[in-house]
C-alpha cells in the first residue's frame, strides 16, 4: 500500500509540473498579428478586379526573361506579317476575278481579236490579259512572212502554246509570291511558342529553388509568363493556316480559269491558221 501511495503522488507531481510548463510557454509566446491583405485593385465603380495590371499582356511581356521577351518579339511579327499578307492577298485575288470577268465578257461579245489587242495595249493589268497580249504578239509576228504553209503550222502553233504556258507560269508565280510565308508561319509558329513556354518555366523552376518557396503567389508569374508565349504562337499559327487554305483554294480556282482561256484562245488561233493555211 506504502508502494501504491508513493506512485500516485510521483504520478501527481508530474501532472502538476506538466501543466506548469505549459502555462509558462502560453504565457511567453507572442500574440500572432494577422498578415495585412494584399492590394486589390477596383475599378471606377468600386469593384474589385484582382490582379489585372501584374497579369496585363503589357506586365507579362516586360517581366519575361530576354530570351522568352525575343520568342514574343518574333511571333508578334510573323503575326503581324501574316494578316498584312491575309488582306493583300485577298483583296488582289478579288480584284483580279473582277478584272478577268471584264475581260471575258470583252472577249466572247465578238469583237476583233486585233481591236482587242489594239485597246489592251502594251501594258496589260491582270493575267488573262497578259496571256492574250502574249498569244497575240507571237501570233503576228510568225504572220508577217504572209501566206503559211501546212508545214509552217505545227511550229507556229507550238510556239503560241509555249509562250501562253511560259506567261501564265510568270504571271501565277507573282500571284502567289509571299503565300509560302503563311505556310511557314502556321506550321512553326506553335513550336516556336512552346520554346518560349519552356524556357519560361524553366526559369520559373529556377526562382523558386532559390527562393525555397512554392507559394502560388511565387509560382503564379513565372508560369503565366511561360504560357503566354504559347497561347501568342496559337494566335500566329491559326489564322495563317486558315487564310492558307482558304487563299489556296482561290488560286487553284483563279489558275484553272487562266488556263481555261489558254486553252480556248489556243483552239482560236489554231482555227484561224487552218483557215489560212489553205
Amino acid at each position: 500500500m506504502q508502494l501504491l501511495d508513493i506512485a500516485a503522488q510521483a504520478l501527481t507531481y508530474i501532472h502538476d509540473s506538466a501543466n506548469t510548463l505549459v502555462h509558462l510557454a502560453q504565457a511567453q509566446e507572442p500574440i500572432a498579428t494577422p498578415a495585412p491583405l494584399a492590394p486589390v485593385s477596383t475599378d471606377t465603380m468600386g469593384n474589385q478586379t484582382g490582379f489585372s495590371d501584374e497579369f496585363s499582356v503589357y506586365a507579362l511581356f516586360m517581366r519575361a526573361d530576354i530570351i522568352v521577351k525575343a520568342v514574343l518579339a518574333v511571333l508578334l511579327f510573323a503575326s503581324f506579317w501574316s494578316w498584312a499578307l491575309i488582306v493583300d492577298k485577298s483583296l488582289k485575288l478579288a480584284a483580279l476575278n473582277r478584272k478577268a470577268s471584264r475581260f471575258e465578257t470583252i472577249f466572247w461579245s465578238g469583237k476583233s481579236l486585233d481591236d482587242l489587242h489594239h485597246t489592251l495595249g502594251l501594258k496589260p493589268d491582270h493575267p488573262l490579259a497578259v496571256v492574250f497580249v502574249a498569244a497575240m504578239r507571237e501570233w503576228r509576228r510568225s504572220l508577217e512572212g504572209g501566206s503559211v504553209g501546212q508545214a509552217q503550222l505545227g511550229s507556229i502553233k507550238d510556239r503560241i502554246d509555249r509562250v501562253m504556258n511560259v506567261t501564265i507560269a510568270r504571271e501565277l508565280g507573282a500571284v502567289e509570291k509571299n503565300l509560302g510565308f503563311l505556310a511557314t508561319v502556321g506550321s512553326t509558329a506553335p513550336f516556336v511558342g512552346l520554346f518560349g513556354t519552356v524556357w519560361g518555366i524553366m526559369n520559373s523552376f529556377r526562382a523558386i529553388a532559390s527562393s525555397h518557396d512554392t507559394n502560388l503567389a511565387v509560382v503564379a508569374p513565372g508560369i503565366a509568363e511561360a504560357l503566354f508565349a504559347t497561347a501568342l504562337g496559337l494566335l500566329a499559327a491559326i489564322p495563317a493556316v486558315v487564310a492558307y487554305n482558304n487563299l489556296s483554294t482561290k488560286l487553284s480556282r483563279y489558275s484553272a480559269r487562266v488556263e481555261g482561256f489558254a486553252d480556248e484562245f489556243s483552239a482560236i488561233l489554231s482555227r484561224q491558221l487552218d483557215e489560212r493555211a489553205r
